[in-house]
């Protein structure tokens, strides 16, 4: 069920949203560029742990990431 909030936007933000998007659409808009904002943050949340486990690490070379799937398959 949609709930009414009350937020504060930018001078600038509110002057190209009644410019650029019709007053029936603002809703929408606002709600898809939020979900997908939010989708970002929860993205970047999930990869933080592996970044920072990547960046504890040496680097690793293509062959030496061929060499070792081999070895593993018995190559």
């Amino acid at each position: 069920m949609p709930t009414k909030v009350n937020i504060v936007l930018d001078d600038d933000v509110k002057f190209e949203l009644d410019r650029l998007v019709d007053s029936g659409m603002r809703s929408r808009v606002i709600n898809t560029a939020l979900r997908r904002e939010l989708q970002r943050v929860r993205r970047q949340e999930a990869s933080a742990p592996v970044d920072a486990f990547r960046n504890k690490r040496k680097p690793v070379s293509d062959a030496e990431i061929v060499k070792l799937i081999r070895r593993d398959r018995g190559r």
